[in-house]
């Protein structure tokens, strides 16, 4: 069943307002132990591999060290490090756009999610799947492997744009609007992807059971590569914005009177937050927590200067993804438990811890 994070509506500006210690650590340490998790989680496996034999290993694929397992080569090089590099670039996109979307909702427990990003997506690959009309059929012959993937991503574009058009009042966006719209455009979304469920076959019903959970098993350089310009422009574009989004804390009419221009902050942070969601549904299929979670707590312990949470947001969903696809592919092999399933463990414990520390600061 596809699952939708519930919007959790606060005080707007709580977190803006409320002093934290600078830790100047805190980067260094996470990009630390983002190569660490690199190492483990490419080691990790039906074959071993030593993070030292790790590091000899990519030495000799750049033409550095020539004195290197030959088996253990290919399947580092071929099967995990795509899964690795594709870990990364999705748990980080995902931590940033949900950082973005807190910063623009001006709610801690915002993600993208929230309007209809993923519901969306989710939508439309279980129409394919589902209905296999000709149009479909024919974009399967054209696109082969990726056509579910690129109609999932049309699914996250149209609903994000219907919910942007729908948030437009006398030629601005209102984000009250727009957040009224989105978990209107979820629901609905939600409950035609059940109806669409219930209609599916059995092997459609399988299909679609293991693509709303989430996987990296489809990873190879083809996708890495598909992926890593979009999630290039979202990883650069979205510090630029870390100015305007700090002071949009202060409120719209305070930011505009500082010189933010409110329509062209919000416009960039949807189309942004899109391009990384609907990429990442788009291959990956349906990852929750990490765009809610990370954010949340980066900003607990760098403060809530965007500077800070967008970057660490990066290196803090990368880790996470990161390892718990290494997970994923160990805990019950040789089978491979979806991803979605580990993140939603893990992440359902923080978010009520979430909740309850907020009640009571509230």
């Amino acid at each position: 069943m596809l699952t939708q994070t519930p919007p959790i509506l606060t005080t707007p500006r709580a977190s803006a307002v409320r002093p934290v210690p600078r830790r100047s650590w805190l980067l260094p340490a996470l990009a630390a132990g983002l190569v660490v998790t690199v190492l483990l989680s490419a080691g990790v496996g039906a074959v071993a591999i030593a993070p030292g034999e790790v590091l000899r290993i990519l030495a000799g694929w750049l033409g550095i060290a020539t004195d290197v397992n030959q088996t253990k080569a290919v399947i580092l090089t071929t099967i995990r490090l795509p899964r690795v590099c594709l870990g990364m670039l999705i748990g980080s996109g995902l931590a940033v756009a949900g950082a973005a979307m807190q910063g623009l909702f001006r709610n801690p427990l915002a993600d993208p999610g929230l309007i209809g990003i993923s519901s969306g997506a989710s939508l439309a690959a279980v129409l394919m799947i589902v209905l296999e009309v000709t149009l479909f059929q024919k974009l399967a012959g054209l696109a082969g492997y990726y056509a579910l993937s690129l109609v999932a991503f049309a699914g996250a574009c149209g609903t994000t744009l219907l919910v942007y058009r729908l948030a437009r009042v006398s030629g601005r966006s209102v984000v009250t609007t727009m957040l009224l719209a989105g978990i209107a455009i979820n629901a609905l979304a939600g409950a035609l992807t059940g109806l669409l469920t219930y209609m599916a076959t059995d092997d459609q019903l399988r299909t679609i059971t293991f693509w709303a959970l989430g996987s990296l098993g489809g990873a190879s350089w083809t996708t890495v590569l598909v992926l890593l310009p979009f999630m290039a422009v979202v990883l650069i574009g979205m510090p630029r914005l870390a100015k305007s989004l700090n002071l949009l804390a202060l409120g719209e009419s305070q930011a505009a009177m500082l010189g933010v221009n409110l329509t062209s902050l919000k416009r960039q942070v949807i189309i942004l937050s899109t391009l990384a969601v609907g990429t990442s549904v788009a291959v990956a299929g349906v990852i929750g927590f990490v765009g809610l979670v990370i954010p949340h707590l980066i900003r607990l312990v760098a403060g809530s200067d965007h500077r800070r949470v967008l970057t660490g947001s990066a290196l803090g969903g990368a880790i996470v993804l990161t390892g718990a696809d290494a997970l994923s592919r160990t805990i019950v092999a040789p089978a491979e438990l979806p991803i979605g399933i580990l993140t939603a463990l893990i992440g359902t414990p923080v978010f009520l811890w979430m909740l309850i520390r907020q009640r009571n600061l509230g």
